[in-house]
């Protein structure tokens, strides 16, 4: 099975956010990030914005923000709301034509196969793709932390 780009960038951007926090982005700057068309990272905003994951914020203060909590948003739901074709080979769609779909075991095993792949998609959450490594992703994203997060140095000693 290979998910789409599609789906791909869904991830990334989610993400992307989920690291940013309550700081706002813009697809401007995920794109070059991820160094990824703008174009068609529009089109995957829109796309979680009206299922629910995202806000977009127009204006000048705009900006995308997670509409939910990382630990809300599993990776299963997300997966199955960004993939267009789930079929894994003909017999699962309405179009199938196979001359030996009446007598062949392999459409029962795939089946099982996808349900197991989903069965381990749902037990994780977009949090859990952050855990320990939320530091390392905010160096590799090049996220700078706002302003009033930055820890505040003592004054120097005196001598």
């Amino acid at each position: 099975m290979h998910l789409t780009r599609f789906t791909d960038y869904s991830l990334r951007v989610l993400i992307y956010l989920a690291v940013k926090g309550e700081e706002r982005s813009t697809i401007q700057e995920i794109a070059g990030r991820f160094d990824i068309s703008r174009n068609h990272l529009m089109k995957v905003v829109q796309d979680l914005s009206h299922k629910g994951y995202i806000t977009a914020i127009r204006g000048k203060n705009g900006g995308l923000l997670l509409k939910k909590s990382p630990e809300e948003i599993r990776l299963g739901r997300l997966v199955r709301d960004t993939e267009n074709d789930i079929e894994l080979v003909e017999c699962f769609g309405d179009k199938n034509e196979c001359v030996i779909t009446p007598a062949c075991g392999l459409k029962p095993v795939l089946a099982e196969a996808l349900r197991a792949f989903f069965a381990v998609l749902d037990k994780y959450t977009l949090a859990d793709m952050l855990g320990l490594q939320q530091s390392q992703l905010t160096q590799l994203l090049r996220i700078e932390p706002l302003p009033h997060h930055k820890a505040k140095l003592p004054p120097p000693l005196a001598s």
